[in-house]
């Protein structure tokens, strides 16, 4: 296999070293990363400033940009063959309920997923981020990969991977859970008496939902999500047919704020 990696993390992290180091039992591993720490930027992509990208050691890539930048560069300049998989991780902490809109790891596996190349991005939900800590959600990438490779993603489809602290029980198929936010933004006077603003210092929790993702990792199991790059909720389409969207008056439409 050729595989791509990715983190938003940066290069330097010590979970995408062992991520690379376990799936080079499966073939080439090239690392294409941010060359710095770029979490939560979600699906950002640099449009308006040109991107760099340095050979750091054989086959690891710094660039100067986001994880979907890292991911569009390697498949599209970078690396001349496409690439069999994309992995995005380890990150440092999970990934799991609303909060995998904000991940730039799950953004990058989205972004390869768009390009036509399996994926998926991998999470530990633990609070000490070495090198050893990182090997079982390695080694747990590697069994994925594994089964991506013989059995194929559905269309339009990636994986969110979450892994927890201790050693895991197992995996477990899982919907995405729902966090619970509480006051998230705290606000402070500097020295010179202006006002600032901290957003995320709020204590943040899960709903207790048998079958989440959270759910899944609190119990010590690999919690194991499928995505869909397909947003719309059909769900809601026979309650928003009683609006009658299709009888209403263009006419009215374009007088609103002129009466």
């Amino acid at each position: 296999m050729l595989i791509l990696v990715t983190n938003d993390d940066g290069i330097q992290s010590p979970g995408i070293s062992a991520l690379a180091d376990h799936l080079k039992a499966l073939g080439r591993v090239i690392v294409v990363a941010p060359d710095r720490e770029r979490s939560a930027v979600g699906h950002a992509l640099t449009l308006h400033a040109p991107l760099r990208a340095e050979e750091v050691a054989p086959d690891f890539w710094a660039v100067s940009g986001t994880p979907t930048d890292a991911v569009n560069l390697g498949i599209h300049g970078l690396i001349k063959d496409k690439p069999d998989l994309v992995v995005s991780g380890i990150n440092r902490g999970g990934n799991m309920g609303d909060d995998l809109t904000y991940s730039g790891t799950v953004a990058a596996a989205m972004e390869a997923t768009l390009m036509g190349v399996p994926a998926f991005a991998i999470s530990f939900s633990g609070q000490e981020f070495s090198y050893d800590n990182f090997i079982p959600s390695a080694k747990a990438a590697v069994l994925l990969a594994k089964q991506i490779n013989q059995h194929n993603l559905p269309a339009d489809t990636f994986l969110n991977v979450n892994v927890p602290e201790k050693e895991p029980r197992g995996m477990r198929l899982t919907r995405q859970g729902k966090r619970v936010y509480q006051d998230s933004v705290v606000q402070n006077k500097d020295p010179r008496g202006r006002n600032y603003y901290w957003i995320g210092a709020g204590e943040l929790g899960f709903q207790e939902l048998e079958g989440t993702d959270f759910h899944a990792v609190q119990n010590g199991f690999i919690s194991v999500t499928p995505l869909h790059l397909d947003l719309t909720n059909y769900a809601a389409f026979d309650r928003m047919r009683q609006w009658h969207l299709d009888d209403l008056d263009v006419i009215d439409l374009n007088n609103q704020g002129q009466e």
